[in-house]
């Protein structure tokens, strides 16, 4: 079963997307599962991961609903708010939820490149494992020394690497985000996922052949058994299509064994995020 391990529903608000810049006018419109369905089928994969976008609880319940009502949603990485003394109330209500995998925090947009370390966020993760939840680290490449960090002190917490990382594509950069991406690999509780890539490159003036010594490096950090694809729809339209940005690892997989690739474009996703087969309940 071919797995999209990350990507995006929304319903357009200026007020609630202010991230979006004039240049990403593209993404200033409702992104929602009808859409994406004939997107999956055509490019042979059979069920997505919907992440987080907007850090409130209602967003987490929007997406569960949404993965009530289309099979295709495997699971939810939600919000909730790790730093919040209600946090456990939070986990109860939401984690009773079937198709609930795990939570993230935009770590990336927080002031202070630290965030991740408060003693009151770590509190938070630290009870995550109770409750089943995996973590999804979006950090960008100065993040990562923090990441070993965070990771070290949560040995039997699951955590996932959005989008590599975020390295600097666009300029041909490699270091020192391959050395530091490399020790976070070092974790085995830590996953990768291939997603993102395509808008760190030159938007719709990448290549292919221009993300591979990228997934070189991460397949040499964290190895078959712990990286998954993804898309980051619609946030990938930026740059360029959902088929052609799939088709960049679908491609390079094709370099491995049968198993192997079953691994990478779904088999390592439903393991991490602990899917149930669909329309059962764990």
């Amino acid at each position: 079963m071919n797995i999209d391990a990350h990507q995006h529903f929304w319903e357009y608000h200026p007020a609630h997307q202010t991230w979006m810049t004039t240049e990403m006018h593209v993404l200033r419109r409702d992104h929602l599962p009808a859409e994406l369905r004939p997107l999956l089928k055509a490019v042979g994969f059979d069920g997505t991961i919907a992440v987080q976008a907007r850090q409130v609880l209602e967003e987490t319940e929007w997406l569960l609903q949404l993965a009530d009502d289309h099979d295709f949603i495997r699971g939810v990485v939600g919000w909730v708010d790790l730093r919040s003394p209600g946090l456990d109330g939070q986990l109860e209500r939401y984690a009773r939820h079937p198709k609930l995998a795990g939570v993230r925090h935009v770590l990336h947009d927080e002031q202070d490149d630290r965030f991740m370390l408060r003693p009151e966020f770590r509190r938070g993760i630290a009870r995550l494992g109770e409750f089943g939840l995996t973590y999804d680290l979006l950090v960008f490449p100065k993040h990562l020394p923090i990441a070993v960090d965070l990771v070290a002190e949560f040995p039997g917490q699951r955590f996932v690497v959005d989008h590599i990382a975020k390295p600097a594509i666009r300029e041909g950069q490699v270091s020192p985000w391959r050395e530091d991406l490399t020790r976070l690999a070092e974790f085995p509780n830590v996953f990768c996922k291939l997603s993102g890539m395509v808008t760190e490159a030159k938007w719709k003036q990448w290549q292919p052949e221009d993300f591979h010594r990228y997934l070189d490096i991460v397949i040499e950090a964290f190895g078959t058994g712990r990286v998954m694809v993804g898309s980051d729809w619609p946030v990938c339209t930026l740059s360029g299509g959902y088929a052609a940005t799939l088709r960049i690892v679908v491609d390079y997989a094709q370099q491995f064994s049968a198993e192997v690739r079953d691994d990478i474009l779904g088999g390592n996703c439903a393991r991490f995020y602990h899917l149930s087969p669909p329309n059962t309940h764990p």
